[in-house]
């Protein structure tokens, strides 16, 4: 049974970072891609994805601000966010990229307070 399990949330001030973490279970990690995504009340939008082989993308929005790495040794993907706005505010989840809908995580909030 795949799972993925986000940390790392919390309220943070316009200027701050977090960073978040997705662990997976029931995938072959490392030859898997993997994406954040984030939900506000009546959108979930692409935040960054990374290769199994390490390469990145992001949405324009965050690129420059946030950085997707992982840990193949601890089925981990990391989201660092650095630069924080209250337009980030959301709640993250991670999945496979592309995204299946039965995989989708509890998430974990972010509120960035002005």
């Amino acid at each position: 049974q795949v799972r993925f399990v986000e940390s790392g949330g919390g309220l943070v001030q316009a200027g701050g970072s977090l960073r978040l973490s997705c662990t997976a279970s029931g995938v072959a990690f490392t030859s898997n891609a993997f994406g954040w995504y984030r939900q506000t009340p009546g959108k979930r939008e692409f935040v960054a994805w990374i290769s199994s082989g390490g390469n990145t993308n992001y949405a324009d929005s965050v690129k420059d601000r946030f950085t997707i790495s992982r840990d193949n040794a601890k089925n981990t993907v990391y989201l660092q966010m650095n630069s924080l706005r209250p337009e980030d505010t959301a709640v993250y989840y991670c999945n496979i990229q592309p995204a299946v809908n039965r995989y989708w995580g509890q998430g974990t909030q972010v509120t960035v307070s002005s």
